[in-house]
């Protein structure tokens, strides 16, 4: 419903224009006593006045007004001017509301952004009438003013947060659906690299063909890389624990960004410290902790001036007993008032659709999980640095464990021994097949898991190369009745998978303690896999 004020005092003088008229009658003194007592304690902004294309006039400014809009309380009320050019964050919003008032007569509810005295913005709802006074020397307005920035503030939060649990949704839905994904890729890409590798060694290529095919292992183990990726963080893992070498980490993550990086004109200077301790903890969850924080400082420095040189710096604190790892930025810092905020959850100083809010918040947490801390340094227009503390346990230096299976010394092959292949993508057994066959293995080839039963009851066999997601029977269904029926040959068993990111895999993998390789492999760790599966 339209609010205004009551004519009687609407028509009011403004204060000190004293008019000399005829005396009131008493009813009509109270009454008038009654408004003007009102329009001093009412809390809201009361205005009355003129407001013009170029210019505006005030004739009354109640008390709450001039709190609102930050004038000293004794400021005299014509020099309140809530309706000035300069008061407006967006100019264009003035003359929208001329031309509103100027068609309709009056606005309800009216959201606009306005300055306060000392050029803050801020939110208000404006409630108000106009009239066009015979002297055509703008609008006569009678308005109530309400400060509405912390109700706004909380409809944005909320908006932000509904977007941030939509994304959160989409994210999950990506995790169930990445596997899959990757599963499907990492079958041709295996494909590709296994007859590309068994076809680079022929002794009779000529040299054009020889480059073609290390092209084709290059983009191939690319590709496979990008694969990995998406499950390393599309993916919840298991929080596994062990030693591990940041300046390996550093490496690894710059090198997922490296495109990214080189597209958008990031320089990246890296000073990794030699003989650096390795420190107890979850690999997979630093490299999520230093890739927040480079994109973070990537977007900043794009942001600001469109390229930027990223700093990665790695050393060993002795006093503290703990590695420090530091990414620097050159671009615009971040401010004194925002720095107390930069960990807090769903805060972002980026645009709605840009952030989520949670990035830094993640990496606090799994920065302090590990009982490490993390800090910031920034000054205004000087770039931002982020320091990561990591304690390290023990002194003894050990390398980061490798997967199962995965042994480097080459070891010659067992003549004669028989190989079951139980691999339901023809295309990738026919050269695994192929390939071992070379090698001096016999080798027979199953497409599931029922089938490679039939065939290991058929048959004996030294060593099991199985997939681990097939149709009719997976590998884990096919190793739990294999271990039923030959418990020998199940401690001879290879699983090869696409998709170890997923925490039933993992489990999986380490209760049987089978051997492991990932999709896609190269031969060469496929004929190491098989030589010590069958020592």
């Amino acid at each position: 419903m339209e609010q205004r004020l009551p004519d009687t005092y609407a028509d009011a003088p403004a204060a000190g224009e004293i008019d000399a008229g005829p005396p009131l009658h008493p009813g009509m003194e109270r009454r008038a006593a009654a408004f003007a007592r009102l329009f001093e304690a009412v809390h809201e902004g009361v205005y009355i006045g003129t407001i013009g294309p170029d210019a505006t006039s005030t004739i009354a400014a109640n008390p709450h007004l001039k709190l609102i809009f930050g004038y000293a309380s004794e400021s005299p009320e014509l020099d309140v001017r809530p309706f000035a050019q300069e008061r407006f964050v967006d100019p264009q919003a003035r003359v929208a509301l001329l031309e509103r008032l100027t068609t309709d007569g009056s606005v309800s509810d009216y959201l606009m952004r306005l300055r306060r005295a000392d050029g803050n913005p801020m939110w208000v709802e404006l409630t108000a009438r106009a009239d066009r006074p015979t002297d055509d020397s703008g609008l006569r307005i009678e308005a109530l003013v309400r400060d509405v920035s912390e109700r706004k503030k909380l409809d944005d939060e909320t908006r932000d947060i509904y977007h941030q649990l939509l994304q959160a949704e989409k994210m999950a839905a990506l995790g169930q659906t990445v596997s899959g994904v990757a599963h499907e890729l990492n079958n041709p890409l295996a494909t590709i690299l296994s007859w590309a590798e068994r076809l680079s060694q022929r002794t009779t290529l000529e040299e054009p063909v020889r480059r073609g095919l290390e092209t084709i292992l290059s983009e191939a183990e690319r590709a496979a890389r990008i694969v990995r990726n998406l499950l390393t963080f599309a993916r919840k893992r298991q929080t596994t624990r062990a030693m591990v070498d940041v300046n390996r980490v550093v490496r690894e993550t710059l090198a997922l960004r490296a495109y990214e990086q080189h597209v958008t004109n990031i320089t990246v200077l890296d000073a990794l410290a030699a003989g650096l301790p390795n420190v107890f903890a979850d690999g997979h969850q630093v490299q999520q902790v230093l890739l927040n924080l480079v994109i973070n400082a990537e977007q900043a420095m794009l942001s600001a001036h469109g390229r930027g040189v990223l700093v990665v710096r790695t050393w060993h604190d002795p006093d503290q007993e703990s590695v420090v790892l530091e990414i620097n930025d050159d671009g615009p810092g971040i401010p004194n008032n925002l720095q107390p905020k930069i960990f807090d959850p769903f805060f972002t100083t980026k645009e709605v659709g840009k952030g989520t809010g949670l990035g830094l918040t993640v990496a606090y947490a799994i920065v302090q999980e590990h009982g490490g801390r993390i800090r910031l340094e920034s000054r205004p227009n000087a770039g931002a640095s982020f320091y990561v503390e990591l304690p390290v346990t023990g002194t003894k230096l050990q390398p980061a464990p490798e997967a199962h299976g995965r042994l480097q010394a080459p070891v010659d092959a067992v003549a004669g021994a028989s190989i079951l292949v139980v691999e339901d993508e023809a295309k990738l057994a026919n050269a695994v097949v192929d390939a071992l066959q070379d090698a001096g293995y016999l080798v027979e080839h199953a497409s599931d898991g029922e089938e490679g039963l039939n065939r290991v009851g058929a048959r004996a066999f030294d060593l099991v190369i199985c997939d681990l997601k097939m149709p009719r029977m997976d590998g884990k269904a096919f190793y739990r009745m294999l271990a039923a029926a030959a418990p020998g040959l199940s401690r001879h068993v290879i699983f090869v998978t696409g998709d170890v990111a997923g925490t039933d895999a993992e489990t999986f993998l380490e209760e049987s303690g089978c051997r492991w390789l990932e999709k896609p492999f190269r031969l060469g760790d496929l004929l190491r896999a098989v030589r010590d599966g069958l020592a």
